[in-house]
């Protein structure tokens, strides 16, 4: 169960860094071609929830290993 939801982790965790590559180009491409405040301040808010996902994913995997050492001690 614990290496299932550790793939499931790091499967989301690879979405999740694609996600900030393609919004990081997109956000390069976009401030350098027409730098409009609106736009600017949703991609700011766009990588705002991406780093919230990336943080999500860490305590997930805290979490996960926390449960994993308690199971070994048992």
């Amino acid at each position: 169960m614990f290496m299932q939801i550790a793939i499931g982790a790091i499967g989301i965790g690879i979405v999740l860094m694609v996600g900030y590559l393609v919004i990081a180009q997109v956000a390069t491409q976009i401030q350098t071609s027409s730098p409009d405040a609106a736009t600017n301040a949703s991609i700011a808010s766009t990588q705002a929830t991406v780093f919230a996902g990336f943080a999500l994913i860490a305590v997930g995997i805290i979490v996960l290993a926390a449960f994993g050492l308690i199971n070994i001690f048992k």
